[in-house]
């Protein structure tokens, strides 16, 4: 009789997942909404709760945290920490079982010359992150490098770690045709997609870009895909820089694009640079492992975990250096074969079937030893 009373408290149990900021293409978005499809495959009762819900996305997404009542002790809240967020104190207040998946948190000091509020932000996410360091159940850990961060916070519980979820089958749907024409016109295209941030070190591209196209070859051209703000300092000193360089149309700032173009721009990219110095994971290195572009990648925090610890990852990011690395990836057939099998290899730890098991392993493992009878 015991059992069937706690059967049926297991099935009314609700999963919530929270998040500070819900957006279209956000690698933490994604992840939260790959977390919900398999939570309801499981049986259980879910839903997205953010502070913000971008368009377009609506309700039919998430709903406002605000909208959040009757949190009941059976109850499991999953939140997805990445930024500064009341809600990193806020979730300490409910009186239920706590996971907390952390994406990391950018650390305030690359933003401290460029964007006062973001450092702020930032500043603010790691005491909120710090604060709720005794206060959850239990972490997963978007790589072995967040883990460590987590354990120096203080962290006590137990930390797995869970890649980030992606659906792989959406790479499989067809690019935009006009990029493709556009930039398969015989030039060498160096990619990096992410947003246009200090940490992912768009100047460090550039320059080792600058010098590719000098020494080695000077038909080529940089693709920086993603997001940015005109009227942003970093991304005004980066224009500048670009223009003192000479380097003109040889490079492009694509800002915000669909999600067909992004899967142009890998299809017609030659070789992956990326020279970023703080990664919680970095979605993009998995994209590109899916589409068979051979990487370049600098060898700083969660980078080479990503890569496992195979491929052409740098310890050094002198342009110079980096530029005769992307020379030889581009002109040795051999090498860059070596470097797609070894991501092909890698690209199979990140198949969507492998990372749901294991997600809904933790989760049963967790439901079971911390039910509350």
């Amino acid at each position: 009789a015991a059992s069937d009373v706690y059967k049926r408290q297991e099935n009314n149990m609700r999963i919530i997942q929270m998040l500070s900021t819900i957006a279209y293409g956000d690698a933490v978005s994604n992840d939260t909404i790959a977390m919900e499809k398999i939570i309801k495959e499981m049986g259980y009762d879910t839903k997205i709760y953010a502070e913000s819900i971008v368009p377009p996305l609506d309700k039919k997404t998430a709903v406002s945290v605000d909208k959040l009542t009757d949190v009941h002790q059976d109850d499991i809240i999953i939140f997805h920490m990445s930024t500064g967020s009341k809600l990193n104190y806020d979730v300490a207040k409910y009186n239920c079982r706590k996971i907390v998946v952390y994406h990391n948190i950018t650390p305030p000091e690359y933003f401290r010359n460029c964007d006062e509020r973001f450092t702020k932000i930032c500043e603010y996410g790691l005491e909120g992150a710090k604060y709720l360091a005794d206060k959850v159940d239990y972490c997963l850990a978007v790589s072995e490098f967040n883990k460590q961060n987590l354990i120096d916070m203080g962290y006590k519980c137990d930390i797995d770690v869970l890649p980030i979820i992606i659906p792989m089958s959406d790479y499989d749907k067809k690019p935009d045709k006009d990029v493709i024409k556009e930039y398969s016109d015989g030039y060498t295209n160096i990619l990096f997609t992410g947003r246009v941030a200090p940490n992912k070190k768009h100047e460090n591209l550039i320059a080792a870009f600058y010098y590719y196209n000098r020494l080695y070859n000077n038909k080529s051209r940089l693709i920086l895909a993603g997001s940015y703000k005109e009227n942003d300092p970093y991304y005004i000193r980066l224009t500048e820089y670009t223009k003192k360089l000479g380097l003109g149309e040889a490079i492009v700032f694509t800002g915000h694009i669909k999600f067909n173009q992004i899967l142009a721009y890998y299809k017609t990219a030659d070789v992956f640079l990326c020279m970023s110095e703080h990664e919680g994971f970095c979605v993009p290195l998995v994209e590109a492992m899916k589409f068979k572009v051979p990487i370049i990648a600098y060898d700083k925090t969660a980078i080479a975990d990503t890569m496992g610890y195979k491929g052409m990852i740098i310890d050094d990011n002198n342009p110079v250096y980096v530029a005769g690395c992307i020379d030889r990836v581009v002109r040795d057939k051999e090498l860059r074969q070596q470097l797609v099998n070894w991501q092909n290899e890698r690209l199979q730890s990140f198949e969507y079937n492998n990372i749901a098991e294991m997600f809904k392993k933790y989760l049963r493992d967790f439901i079971n030893k911390n039910s509350r009878k």
